[in-house]
């Protein structure tokens, strides 16, 4: 474990995100920094601004933010145990089926709402 560990105290935040799982891969953990999906302590991340121990990152990725504090600098991706030691994860919880289904999610290339679908949407919300 020595090996993953940084000696300099700090680390990217693109391939921190990565190595702990919160994304699969390093090349969406870079392309949700470049869109502004992923803030530490508050402010918008570049893919290679550093993170050091004890540093909020909040992650938004697959309909949901996850916020974590970090607690250790790893550069290499890990096992889900130790990956989770190197973070405190903070997120709410995630929706449940009934919580997701009640949105109203539509199906993609179906086009704008007709009248009667917005009608069967707004009785679902209770409006």
């Amino acid at each position: 474990m020595a090996a993953e560990a940084t000696e300099t105290g700090t680390a990217r935040v693109d391939a921190w995100i990565w190595s702990v799982r919160l994304t699969k891969t390093r090349s969406i953990a870079a392309t949700a920094c470049r869109a502004g999906h992923v803030r530490v302590n508050g402010e918008r991340a570049k893919p290679a601004q550093s993170v050091k121990a004890g540093d909020e990152v909040r992650l938004f990725h697959a309909g949901r933010e996850r916020v974590v504090v970090v607690k250790r600098l790893v550069t290499k991706r890990v096992g889900p145990p130790v990956a989770a030691e190197c973070f405190i994860d903070n997120s709410p919880p995630a929706p449940t089926a009934v919580e997701a289904a009640a949105v109203g999610i539509r199906d993609r290339g179906t086009g704008r709402p007709t009248k009667r679908d917005r009608r069967e949407l707004n009785t679902l919300r209770g409006r």
